[in-house]
């Protein structure tokens, strides 16, 4: 028996049920009741190195890099990487009764192409995972692994995908700390209070190398690495979002966030020092304006914004590498490198769903 074969096939039937039942519960029925799995509540301390590891009680969660890369040929790249945990059932089991689904995103950007691969799993049989302690996080092949020492903050990661004509190993130091996002690591969704669990690796430092049509590049750069658990991250009403990890030339960062509903929308956001001290701002605080829109895949799609958070001086303007950085998925979205400018220069990840 071919156990990738039959895992994915049964994840694609059952993600397909999954979008089926989804209508008018928010993007990807990340709105939909959460049907006996576990609530994040506000005032729970995280712990590492063992939320770096899987809650099965919880419906869904995800490990996420993005890498702002620049190779030895002088050109840009971009580099994400990304493994998805879904439970049909807030518990496991051994073998194929396992109700945990597994997913894996990969891809290189360029400036003229987007390279993506996706992968589909199964608990319980293996073939994908997330270990804490040392961090481990797999899908077949691809790996995300840390080091024993770095347990308690993912401070050394190696990252490895490959798809049709591309593959990428990168490996990621930080020089800062983790950062909880949100009201520590409680992070709001919604005017009716959906959250999740979150928090961030954003000062890692890349070497490593891509391979693209059979041609290696040795790269440098930087890196943002997301951490999210929840079981009802949106309201019913929320169709998509936009979602900014913005690396600042100053050493400063800056994640934000607008989650987009048939009223004002809701964003957050999250102003964070060189040295990772965080200033959380409302809604009053950012403006996230879309500027230009591009066609996409039959959509239009706003690929230059303008954000501006006048209590720290800032007011830029986004650029993406490539227009055309869609994640044609099981779901699909659009996610690329950016490059900032204005009050401040940069560069950064937008990630944008549900258009």
């Amino acid at each position: 028996m071919n156990v990738r074969k039959v895992s994915s096939a049964f994840v694609a039937v059952a993600m397909v049920s999954l979008a089926e039942q989804a209508s008018g519960q928010g993007f990807a029925g990340l709105g939909s009741d959460a049907q006996g799995f576990s609530i994040p509540e506000r005032g729970r301390d995280l712990s590492f190195p063992a939320d770096h590891g899987a809650h099965p009680d919880y419906r869904i969660e995800w490990w996420y890099v993005t890498a702002n890369l620049k190779g030895e040929d002088g050109k840009r790249y971009g580099a994400q990487w990304t493994l998805f945990r879904s439970a049909l059932a807030p518990e496991e089991r051994p073998g194929f009764a396992d109700p945990q689904l597994w997913i894996g995103h990969a891809a290189i950007t360029t400036q003229s192409h987007q390279f993506v691969a996706e992968r589909l799993g199964r608990g319980g049989v293996g073939q994908a995972g997330v270990e804490a302690t040392p961090f481990r996080a797999w899908i077949d092949d691809w790996q995300m692994t840390g080091s024993t020492e770095s347990a308690f903050d993912l401070g050394d990661l190696s990252v490895t995908a490959s798809g049709t004509d591309f593959s990428f190993g990168l490996n990621l130091g930080a020089d800062g700390p983790l950062v909880l996002q949100g009201d520590n690591g409680f992070s709001v969704k919604s005017s009716g209070g959906q959250a999740s669990y979150y928090y961030s690796q954003p000062f890692y430092k890349v070497s490593g190398a891509i391979t693209i049509s059979g041609s290696p590049v040795k790269v440098t750069g930087r890196a943002w690495l997301d951490r999210e658990w929840s079981s009802q991250p949106l309201a019913s009403n929320q169709t998509g979002w936009d979602w900014f990890s913005l690396h600042f030339d100053s050493g400063e960062k800056l994640m934000a966030f607008r989650l987009r509903d048939d009223k004002d929308g809701f964003i957050s956001a999250n102003w964070i020092s060189s040295d990772g001290r965080t200033t959380p701002l409302s809604k009053e605080e950012v403006q996230l304006e879309p500027l230009r829109k591009a066609t996409v895949k039959g959509r239009e799609i706003p690929v230059e914004w303008r954000i501006r958070v006048p209590g720290k001086s800032l007011d830029i303007r986004t650029k993406p590498l490539n227009d055309q950085s869609w994640m044609a998925t099981s779901t699909p979205y659009w996610e690329g490198p950016i490059d900032l400018r204005g009050s401040m220069s940069g560069v950064g990840y937008l990630e944008m769903t549900g258009y």
